[in-house]
């Protein structure tokens, strides 16, 4: 079998070398990306940087404040993902915390009147606004979700409240040995709304754990994340932590953005279907996806003994 597909291949690699020869080229090839902050991407919360060719890095750059999200924080996360989706220079992303930990959570002393302060005139009305605002800080970390760019968290030192939110959104997770995560909202009198509740029992596949820490508000450390699923790898301290989530997000940038961001696509709608349905969906994305050259130029690095990281494969 496997003698047949490499002949199949073979044989299209010719036809379509035949109708158009264009040498692979490597990325090494390519001058390096400087480490400066991507055009468009300046705000006050958050510090956007090209650390690898095609992968940037967002941290939460409140660290004065323990990177507690503020109302500029919640916008900015939507402006600057959404901007992230559409960037053809970019292929993954990292996450991470500025400071002595990821985040403390919701900035209290400067949201707690949001909450309490409701327009409106009456409780219908007042319930309708505070609704609409909770979609609105939902859709900060949702928009982590939907762009088709891995996002990669990297987490040191606490990670807490909104934090987990944050991260359930992501798709890969590291976190440093120190590190530690706690679902606060309990304590301070809510349920968690941007996310955790929804997405950490698929994340850890383990509903009563999920629900002990819901409940209690107790701190999970590292070796315990780990172990649970909720993060893949634990790393020394911080710098060895971040280095290993640029590697990575530079091994998936390396690759047919068609492919992963295809993937990714279809991961998310898969965890939210049924498999008839997950199924479907694939088959529909794939009858034009698979038109891609990529797909060829993968097979002739695959037959060439060569990486993928030596094929220059088009912007998207």
């Amino acid at each position: 079998m496997a003698a047949v597909a490499g002949s199949v291949l073979r044989g299209l690699l010719r036809r379509q070398l035949s109708a158009q020869s264009q040498p692979l080229l490597s990325f090494r090839a390519m001058s390096s990306a400087a480490e400066q902050p991507p055009a468009s991407h300046s705000y006050e919360t958050l510090k956007v940087s090209r650390v690898r060719e095609k992968v940037f890095h967002v941290e939460l750059n409140r660290p004065d404040k323990r990177n507690a999200m503020n109302a500029v924080f919640w916008r900015e996360m939507v402006v600057c993902f959404n901007k992230i989706a559409q960037d053809s220079e970019c292929h993954a992303v990292v996450v991470s915390g500025a400071g002595k930990l990821f985040t403390a959570g919701i900035d209290l002393m400067e949201m707690g009147s949001v909450f309490v302060m409701v327009e409106g005139d009456d409780t219908a009305r007042k319930a309708w606004n505070l609704r609409k605002k909770l979609r609105e800080y939902q859709e900060s970390f949702t928009v982590l979700e939907r762009c088709p760019k891995p996002v990669i968290a990297a987490v040191h030192g606490g990670c807490v409240g909104g934090g987990v939110d944050l991260i359930s959104a992501c798709d890969i997770r590291y976190c440093t040995q120190d590190a530690w995560f706690q679902i606060k909202e309990v304590d301070i009198g809510l349920a968690a709304d941007v996310g955790t509740l929804q997405r950490l029992p698929r994340i850890i596949g383990n509903q009563s754990l999920v629900n002990e820490l819901a409940f209690t508000a107790r701190k999970m450390m590292a070796p315990e994340a780990e172990s649970s699923g909720l993060v893949s790898r634990v790393f020394q301290d911080k710098q060895a932590m971040l280095e290993g989530a640029f590697e990575l997000a530079a091994d998936i940038a390396g690759k047919s953005p068609v492919a992963v961001q295809g993937t990714k696509v279809n991961l998310v709608y898969s965890r939210d279907h049924s498999v008839p349905e997950g199924l479907r969906y694939m088959a529909t994305w794939n009858m034009s996806m698979l038109q891609t050259e990529d797909l060829m130029k993968s097979a002739q690095a695959a037959l060439e003994k060569k990486s993928p990281k030596d094929v220059l494969y088009s912007k998207m």
